[in-house]
Parts: structure tokens; C-alpha cells; sequence
């Protein structure tokens, strides 16, 4: 990297907008778990897509290496440098386009937080179908890039079925601009979709038209208790089917519901904790309370809290919302994310548990997550390194077993490239390899993210 660079990049985005100055670029350098770190060799941080378009330019003539950064709210270290690379912050690109009420959609800025975007939609009466816990630091380019999911995929879907259009910097640092958002226009490839889950490897995201959806004015939340996973499997599939406005399905198992109850000050919600909880929650025009609470008595169900009000609806969720901060109060985790079939979930479980058990009895498994699409988080405290490194084998290796998919919702990364062969035959792979040669030839876009490195 020459070192005029970073002169010209304060030349495109200003002179405070550029800098190398350690104390500067630490809060760049580490994501959100604390175990991928590494000083970068300067941040840059543009205004709007056509000084995007110009870093990008300048650092791939001085043959510099980019990592796009949103909010860094990531869990595979896909968004913080690892070789000295340049960071590209996007948070500056936080534009809010007029809500376009009858296509019902926006175009927004890389930059936008979750957040905003939701006020945004709702001041307009509609609403965003993604939503998670880190609304407030996460940004939708990384979201984009990410595939991101969430609290209402079995609605919503993930993140590649709210984004109708997409801007793009190229490595090469022209400008891909598809923002139409045309619900039929089948003209060339689908680039936003290719896009979308590429973990910024082909582009740095810059602007998405996001589509929005209805804002409800009724909502309704339960907190259910089931004797284990198959039987919230199963009262899940069921409430789907009698619920056609059933938002959310979370799972909480029985250790992870007292250390939520713990950390949180939380009142127990039952007179005994079952060994697993299922949150759920409707939203609809009119009220659903009486169809929610119908369907429950109809499953069987014989111990509920019901949330109508927002107090008592966010009194019921704060069980779930709880986890992250109390298991990091607890220790830093093994922590993996992954997907099953509903019918292979618990058997899954069983398996870790009894592997957990033979590695080292007193480790604590804290497992939670979204049952309606198999999307389960496994969370392991107490596991030496080495015990833990053949934890995570053990287990990735019983995910692929049993048809699922190592990677959920957080992204391949860096920590989780080594299974990418695993989980995509040879003809996918060199599908996926051809794609990044044509777009980043020099491999200039986050290197070794996603895809492993020859």
C-alpha cells in the first residue's frame, strides 16, 4: 500500500473522513464477539456513493485490499480487517428516501440503522419485516450482505425478500445501479439477489430499495409453556396453520429461560419453568387476541401468558432479548448458528448435550431460537480451547448429518469457510469461485470472507 494513499483518500472524503491514527481506527478493528480482531491499516469513511466509487478506485489502483463496514454488529468476523486492509465505514451513507406509500417501498442509504428505517416506514403507516435485537447498530447494507433474518422470517422471510433494488460500487469502482424496483422486470440476471448474502466479496452496497409492508394496529403476545422441542415444533406448525397473522415463534429452552430470568431481574413467568418456552406473537388489523388464545386452548396447552398491551408485550419478550447480554455477563461462548429440519431439532440437541457432557460435564449450553424456520442458537460456556474447537467440529459435522445448514443467519465470515466445501458440492463451489473471479479479479473485496482461500 503506497502511503500517499491515505492523502488521496482524505482528498476524496475530506481531511478528518481518513485516518490512521491507532486510537482512531481501534473502534473499526473488533466485531462483536471480541475474538476477530486486527488493526487496520486506516479507515476511510464516504459521504455518498460517488466518493464510494472514488475510494474504491484509488485503493484498487494502489492494489489496497477494502473491508465494508456497517454498524459491526456482525458474529463471523466478515466485517473487521485481518491482514492490514483499508476499512470502507458506510455509516455516513444513511439516507432516508421518501416512502413511496403505494409501491410500498423505500430506497435508503447503506448506512441506514434498522432502526430508522422502521421509524421511517411507520411514520408513514407501514412497517419493515425484518427485525432483531441489535435494531439500533446494525445497518441495512450489512443486513443486505448478510442475508440477515431475524424475529419474522416465517412471514416476512429473510433479507433478500425485502430488497427490490440495489446500488453498488464495483471493485473497480464503477457504480451497478438497479433501484427501479419493478415487481416484473425480467431483464438480465438477478443482481440484487446475487448481491444480497455475498458478505461484500463482489460490491460494496451503497443505497437498496427495501420493500415494506402493512403496519398493523393489533398485536398480541404469548408466552407458552411445552414439555420439549418436538412439541413446539409441533404448536408451531399448528398455529401457523390456524394463524395466518402468527408473526414470531421463538424457542427458549429451560436454561436458557432461568439465566434470562437471572440476569434480567425477570419475574418467573411460570409457577415451574417447563423445559422449553414458546414465544409467540400475532399482529393483524384487528384484534387477534380471542384467535390466539382459541388456538392455543384448541393445541392443549395448559400454562400461558398472554401479552396484550405494549408493556406486557415487551415484558414477554424481554425473556428472549435477555439471552445475548446475559450469556455474555456469563463468559465469551462457543457460540454457532444453524438450521434443521423441524423433525431433526431435538434429536440435534440430544446430541449436543450428550457431546457436551463427555467433553466436559461442567460446561453450560444455552440454546435458543426461531423454531418456525429451524434456526437454532447453540451458546457453550466453559469450554476450554481446545475443547471447544472439537465441540464446534462435532457438532457442524451433526448439522450437515442431519440435512441442515451451518450457517443460518449470521454469515459465513472468516470463522466458517473451511465449511463451505462441506456444504456445497464441487460444480457449486467453482459456480460461486467464477462469480467472485469476474467481479473482483484482483480479489481486492474482503479476502477470505465467505469463500475459502486456494
Amino acid at each position: 500500500m503506497p502511503d500517499t494513499l491515505l492523502d488521496e483518500l482524505r482528498g476524496i472524503v475530506g481531511p478528518t473522513q481518513a485516518f490512521a491514527d491507532p486510537d482512531l481506527v481501534a473502534g473499526y478493528a473488533t466485531d462483536w464477539t471480541r475474538k476477530h480482531s486486527a488493526t487496520p491499516r486506516l479507515v476511510v469513511r464516504p459521504a455518498d456513493t460517488a466518493e464510494v466509487s472514488a475510494v474504491v478506485t484509488a485503493c484498487a489502483d494502489a492494489g489496497a485490499a477494502i473491508v465494508p463496514q456497517g454498524g459491526n454488529t456482525g458474529l463471523v468476523g466478515g466485517a473487521v480487517p485481518r491482514r492490514g486492509e483499508v476499512v470502507v465505514s458506510l455509516t455516513r451513507l444513511d439516507d432516508l428516501g421518501p416512502v413511496e406509500t403505494t409501491a410500498r417501498s423505500v430506497v435508503v442509504g447503506a448506512g441506514a440503522t434498522l432502526a430508522s428505517v422502521q421509524a421511517h416506514a411507520a411514520a408513514e403507516g407501514l412497517a419493515f419485516g425484518v427485525d432483531f435485537a441489535s435494531r439500533q447498530q446494525a445497518t441495512i447494507g450489512g443486513m443486505v450482505a448478510t442475508n440477515a433474518g431475524g424475529m419474522h422470517v416465517l412471514r416476512y422471510g429473510m433479507m433478500r425478500a425485502q430488497v427490490q433494488g440495489i446500488e453498488a460500487v464495483l471493485a473497480d469502482g464503477s457504480v451497478a445501479r438497479r433501484l427501479g424496483g419493478l415487481p416484473k422486470d425480467n431483464v438480465g440476471y438477478d443482481l440484487p439477489g446475487l448481491l444480497t448474502g455475498s458478505e461484500g466479496t463482489l460490491a460494496i452496497l451503497t443505497r437498496v430499495r427495501l420493500r415494506l409492508v402493512p403496519a398493523h394496529r393489533e398485536r398480541v403476545a404469548a408466552l407458552l409453556a411445552v414439555d420439549g422441542i418436538d412439541e413446539a415444533v409441533a404448536l408451531t406448525a399448528r398455529l401457523r396453520g390456524a394463524l395466518p397473522d402468527l408473526e414470531a415463534a421463538e424457542l427458549i429452552l429451560e436454561a436458557s429461560l432461568r439465566l434470562s430470568i437471572e440476569h434480567g431481574g425477570l419475574t418467573t413467568p411460570f409457577a415451574a419453568l417447563p423445559p422449553a418456552a414458546l414465544l409467540v406473537e400475532c399482529a393483524a388489523d384487528d384484534d387477534p387476541t380471542e384467535r390466539l388464545a382459541a388456538a392455543v386452548e384448541d393445541a392443549g396447552v395448559d400454562d400461558a401468558v398472554v401479552g396484550v398491551d405494549r408493556r406486557e408485550r415487551e415484558g414477554l419478550w424481554a425473556y428472549r432479548e435477555a439471552l445475548l447480554d446475559a450469556i455474555a455477563a456469563e463468559g465469551e461462548p462457543l457460540k454457532l448458528d444453524v438450521t434443521l429440519p423441524g423433525a431433526e431439532m431435538a434429536g440435534f440437541v440430544a446430541d449436543v448435550e450428550a457431546l457436551l457432557a463427555d467433553l466436559d460435564p461442567r460446561c453450560r449450553c444455552y440454546v435458543f431460537g426461531h423454531v418456525g424456520d429451524g434456526n437454532l442458537h447453540v451458546n457453550v460456556l466453559g469450554l476450554a480451547d481446545d475443547a471447544a474447537a472439537a465441540a464446534e467440529e462435532r457438532i457442524l459435522e451433526g448439522v450437515l448429518a442431519r440435512s441442515g445448514s451451518v450457517s443460518a443467519e449470521h454469515g459465513i465470515g472468516v470463522t466458517k469457510t473451511r465449511w463451505v466445501p462441506r456444504s456445497r458440492d464441487a460444480g457449486d463451489l467453482a459456480a460461486m469461485r467464477a462469480v467472485k473471479r469476474a467481479l473482483d479479479p484482483a480479489g481486492l473485496l474482503n479476502p477470505g470472507v465467505l469463500l475459502p482461500e486456494p
